[in-house]
């Protein structure tokens, strides 16, 4: 393997060696606790304009699975401590860096990943840069930023999936940067998904009058979106409404509330979510960098979930307006299935049911 550096915006250097694509890759990086589950790590597009670290030491051993993808890979880059180049599964089909060099996403392993989590967790996520030699100049780590990552990766063409069985309901999937199981659970519900691009107009959406409208989970910063947080503030009240992730967020800044940017986020799979005014704690797939503020919704929503670990804001419901929003991942793709139920509140919202 060639020698590689990971160039932190601390300016801490890390040696390894390459792995992926050729060239450099710069973004922010940021960590992620899955054990299982890198396929669906790198084909999310909430990444989108991030370097990838996987906390889990070994990665790649059960190869590349395409039919385990959510989506299309949009990660700057990808760094392990281990790389396995001799996969063992029947369903893979060829091994991981591979899959990074047709993608175009550069690598590096044999580097500290624990020493590298630290950082982030005592820093906060940084941005940092792949090479193959220290740049004198790394004025490109301070230069970087994610923008316009939604219509990035937004499609640009309506499709339609229909239902597994029976007919029952329309969704309208704003895609922000959805995951291909949020589609896959709702036409196992027997709903007809209709998935269009985040910049189409409210009305629109509403002259189709779908039963339902699902707003995706997606990267970046929510408050960038303004064109779309103006649209969701068009269809609450008028739809029943369910979000996800970066739907979450863009729902509360249609209401008027506030998002945050968090010291180093939740991504992974194992992150716990207690019930407000409940006994219960469920272990969900997260991956944001963002919170809603809930206080900042006080008279406009109630506070449906918390973070057990740092009490921000997992869940609103939004009482009379037939809407409510999660800020974890109940499609749950790899990941724990705790959550899937909040798929049937929202049929059953759809089939006429109080507000969440």
């Amino acid at each position: 393997m060639e020698k590689a550096y990971l160039v932190l915006g601390n300016g801490r250097i890390f040696e390894g060696q390459r792995i992926g694509a050729a060239g450099d890759g710069v973004g922010e990086l940021v960590f992620t606790t899955g054990t299982v589950g890198y396929l669906e790590t790198l084909t999310d597009p909430s990444y989108a304009g991030q370097i990838v670290l996987q906390t889990f030491p070994q990665i790649g051993n059960y190869g590349v699975i395409p039919a385990d993808f959510e989506g299309r890979c949009a990660a700057r880059g990808y760094v392990v401590r281990e790389l396995c180049d001799t996969p063992s599964n029947f369903r893979s089909e060829y091994a991981l860096d591979l899959f990074l060099k047709q993608q175009g996403v550069p690598g590096i392993c044999g580097v500290d990943t624990r020493e590298l989590t630290r950082i982030l967790r005592e820093e906060g996520v940084m941005n940092a840069l792949i090479c193959d030699a220290v740049p004198e100049d790394r004025s490109v780590l301070s230069g970087s930023t994610v923008t316009g990552a939604v219509a990035s990766v937004s499609v640009k063409e309506t499709s339609v999936h229909p239902p597994q069985g029976e007919a029952k309901y329309a969704v309208t999937l704003i895609d922000y940067g959805a995951k291909g199981n949020i589609i896959r659970c709702l036409q196992k519900r027997g709903c007809t998904v209709t998935v269009v691009p985040h910049d189409t107009a409210a009305e629109d959406i509403l002259a189709a009058q779908p039963d339902g409208v699902m707003l995706s989970n997606g990267p970046g910063d929510p408050a960038e979106n303004v064109f779309e947080i103006a649209q969701i503030a068009k269809l609450v009240g008028k739809v029943p409404l369910f979000g996800i992730c970066l739907g979450h967020q863009l729902t509360a800044l249609a209401l008027g509330g506030q998002t945050v940017k968090l010291k180093y986020g939740h991504r992974g799979a194992n992150q716990p979510v207690r019930e407000v005014g409940g006994t219960r704690t469920y272990i969900t797939t997260q991956n944001h960098g963002y919170a809603v503020l809930s206080e900042s919704l006080a008279g406009v929503g109630s506070e449906l979930y918390v973070n057990a670990n740092d009490g921000s804001c997992e869940g609103m419901a939004y009482p009379g307006l037939r809407c409510f929003t999660v800020q974890f991942h109940p499609e749950a793709c790899a990941g724990p299935q705790d959550m899937d139920f909040l798929f049937d509140r929202f049929v059953a919202m759809m089939g006429g049911a109080h507000n969440a």
